[in-house]
């Protein structure tokens, strides 16, 4: 049985028509039986006639909002006014368009213009890391308001999805929001969750990474295979090869989770969408050793949960060195 399988599109207006001027596309999707999550980097006509296209032939379609880059692209916690006024803009554009929706996708991640600072400035980074978590009230705020967002996504009839890296279970799991507030994202309740356990980044533990967090994921990214907006931490990161593409497949249909691939375009392009139309997804796979990577997320893990309580850290501190300053005093020569 062929497990869920959605994907995601991220293209420009232009390039987006002309990969839907392929009716092989159409084809391989219907007999996947497949969805897509298409980013919304515009409102244009070329984008509402792929997506009628799409409702046409009843292949499910996500509305995956982004922002334009200058807005920071992805919605973080400090962008949430127009993560706001996005979906607004989206509604009309919809409806004077009538488009139909599967569902909206919300992509949690960090603000990408300073993702592409990141290997320029670390000292900057730092310091807006360092801003962030002493700021409890901004995170508050920031998630009040994307709960507020969801809410009213809701009432208007929409399934809600969103798309985070892994380590939003990490922090969760903590107890935590120091993950969150360190990167400006934000951990929201929605109908489905979909971790971004792309292999190909973190090459050569990416599928032990994968293994790891499947098991409490309620659906699995996997990629990368082509595609994307580029930023200083994903430069000349080599896509999926179809060796390891395939076996990301079969250790998500293990889980027994919907599946999230990243790119349609990046299939498309390798020649890799009409290969999985016959593709076997019982064929064995071996499980990759975890070992390491969960010895690094018990680790984290705990460091989490002191850095929340910093009362418990400065307390475990002091005891440990009023411990050692008692041992010390003990070993004194008696005179």
């Amino acid at each position: 049985m062929k497990p869920e399988i959605t994907f995601f599109c991220e293209l420009n207006a232009a390039d987006l028509t002309k990969l839907f001027e392929d009716r092989f596309v159409f084809d391989d999707l219907k007999s996947l039986n497949a969805g897509i999550s298409l980013g919304i980097l515009d409102f244009s006509e070329e984008r509402a006639g792929v997506v009628r296209n799409l409702n046409r032939l009843g292949i499910p379609v996500t509305a995956w909002l982004l922002l334009p880059e200058e807005q920071g692209y992805w919605f973080n916690l400090e962008n949430h006014a127009d993560a706001a006024a996005r979906y607004q803009a989206f509604k009309v554009w919809t409806a004077e368009n009538h488009l139909v929706w599967a569902a909206v996708g919300l992509d949690v991640e960090s603000n990408i213009n300073e993702m592409k600072n990141l290997v320029a400035d670390h000292g900057a980074a730092v310091q807006t890391a360092v801003r962030r978590l002493k700021d409890t009230k901004a995170y508050r705020a920031g998630k009040d308001a994307y709960e507020e967002l969801v809410a009213q996504i809701h009432a208007d009839g929409y399934q809600v999805e969103s798309y985070h890296f892994p380590l939003i279970v990490d922090d969760r799991d903590a107890g935590s929001t120091v993950l969150q507030r360190a990167t400006g994202l934000v951990d929201i309740p929605v109908d489905r969750e979909v971790l971004m356990l792309y292999s190909s980044f973190l090459r050569p533990h990416g599928q032990a990474v994968l293994w790891s967090y499947a098991q409490k994921a309620q659906a699995i990214g996997i990629g990368n295979t082509g595609g994307g907006v580029q930023v200083g931490v994903t430069e000349n990161v080599p896509y999926l090869t179809w060796e390891e593409f395939a076996t990301d497949l079969r250790l998500a249909r293990r889980s027994g989770k919907p599946i999230y691939v990243f790119s349609l375009e990046g299939c498309v392009w390798q020649g890799f969408l009409p290969r999985l139309v016959t593709f076997d997804w019982r064929a064995e796979v071996n499980l990759p050793n975890t070992t390491i990577v969960s010895a690094g997320r018990k680790g984290l893990h705990g460091l989490l949960w002191l850095l929340e309580r910093p009362v418990a850290l400065v307390a475990g501190l002091a005891g440990v060195v009023g411990t050692v300053l008692m041992i010390k005093s003990r070993k004194k020569p008696k005179k």
